[in-house]
């Protein structure tokens, strides 16, 4: 069993690799997570529908509106505001 010497260049390496791993895997991360977004943000609806919040609160409790929660933001289904809209909302 033979022993190994670990210097600080060897440490500063393995820093290094690490720093440029998690750098590529948070980046892989945003690009999947922006790709699966697949609606539009409370701001937007509301430019769209010309309403307020409350109102778009309420379309969510009366199901009219379907949404996902990411992180905080409420992000709504375009075809459903796209629905709201042919219906003349």
């Amino acid at each position: 069993m033979g022993i190994e010497v670990v210097t600080r260049d060897d440490l500063q390496i393995l820093r290094q690799q690490l720093i440029t791993d998690f750098k590529t895997i948070i980046s892989q991360s945003r690009q999947s997570v922006n790709e699966n977004l697949e609606g539009y943000k409370t701001s937007h609806v509301r430019k769209i529908l010309g309403c307020s919040v409350n109102k778009l609160v309420a379309l969510r409790v009366a199901r009219k509106l379907r949404t996902k929660k990411v992180g905080g933001t409420i992000y709504y289904n375009k075809e459903d505001v796209k629905r709201l809209l042919e219906e003349g909302y």
